[in-house]
């Protein structure tokens, strides 16, 4: 059944929030039914939350909810577990596994060619593709290209399959909306299948103690941008994501039972040449509840070259980034940038 928006925005809503006239919600549904029209009609709210607010949200995206459920699920399982269980899984250099509460964070800024650590107040657990030992480039040491940690099966049951299967429901997601950006931004519809073959992503799932029980100062989450293509984040009801407007404003963003929130990332940033925008944002929780989250982040393939895209540059207006894969970015942003070449 397709989710009406206006049975969920209330005008006591948009009024708490700020952001209901600002946040754009794109209704998918004629898109994904292939209604004449829909890509172009669709494509152009992408180009204005692109632009403009670097935010936006999605229903009747497809994604079961059973398989959204179960993930959440599964998070609150794996977070109960002890802590030793999983300061057994650490994160490693291919930034897969676990990080405490008050683990150090590099994050990416509004300047693309900065970075900073910044402390969050939760704690999370990152994965990236089921790759098995014998995938080739497992085998040939590719960084960010590792099996993940996982906990053992008995003290966890079902954590992995539930991961796994949302991982790459969400996989399948981001590249249905491929079009959309790449018509959002001028280019022919398939312009970015190729460079989504096989696609680099990460999955974190955190916990966000109750605010109550922080310091003054914590945060769940301080100001940052994301370093990726697009981000996917499900509704939570439990909610805490502020973003900050164009404005400089920081609003909260709109609970919309069965949506995705989606926003863009520096590596699009990078790509696009500053048309996209990657726009601030952190979590705060003041809800009495603890609060469980699941951002996807999707980009390209591994070695995947991101040239400024041929409709954001021209004579005047040249191409203000060094061409870089994934590989290439993520070395730079994690530790040093020549690190993968």
């Amino acid at each position: 059944m397709n989710v009406q928006v206006k049975d969920y925005l209330t005008p006591v809503q948009a009024v708490q929030t700020g952001a209901a006239r600002e946040i754009p919600i794109i209704d998918l549904a004629a898109f994904r039914a292939g209604t004449p029209g829909a890509l172009e009609e669709c494509a152009g709210k992408l180009r204005d939350a692109l632009e403009n607010v670097g935010f936006y949200l999605i229903v009747n995206h497809g994604v079961p909810q059973t398989t959204i459920d179960r993930a959440y699920d599964a998070v609150r399982a794996f977070f109960a577990l002890p802590e030793d269980a999983k300061m057994r899984l650490l994160k490693n250099q291919h930034n897969i596994g676990y990080t405490p509460i008050r683990s150090s964070y590099n994050r990416p800024t509004s300047d693309l060619n900065e970075k900073r650590q910044v402390t969050a107040a939760a704690e999370s657990f990152f994965m990236k593709a089921d790759l098995a030992p014998d995938h080739p480039d497992v085998l040939a040491g590719k960084r960010f290209r590792s099996p993940n940690l996982w906990p053992q099966e008995e003290a966890a049951p079902g954590f992995r399959a539930a991961m796994v299967g949302y991982a790459l429901a969400l996989e399948a997601l981001g590249k249905a909306l491929l079009p959309l950006y790449a018509t959002a931004l001028d280019l022919p519809a398939h312009w970015f299948d190729e460079a989504f073959v096989d696609p680099m992503y990460t999955l974190r799932i955190s916990r966000y103690p109750r605010q109550a029980t922080l310091g003054k100062r914590e945060q769940g989450l301080p100001p940052h941008t994301d370093t990726s293509f697009m981000t996917l984040l499900p509704y939570n009801r439990v909610q805490g994501l502020q973003v900050r407007l164009a404005s400089g404003q920081w609003v909260d963003v709109p609970a919309v039972p069965g949506s995705f929130v989606v926003n863009s990332g520096n590596m699009l940033r990078r790509w696009s040449n500053n048309r996209c925008m990657s726009t601030p944002h952190q979590v705060v929780n003041h809800s009495p509840e603890e609060r469980y989250a699941m951002p996807f982040f999707l980009d390209v393939n591994r070695d995947w070259v991101m040239d400024c895209l041929p409709s954001c540059t021209s004579e005047t207006n040249p191409f203000r980034y060094e061409a870089m894969t994934y590989a290439e970015y993520m070395a730079w942003y994690t530790t040093d940038y020549t690190a993968a070449r």
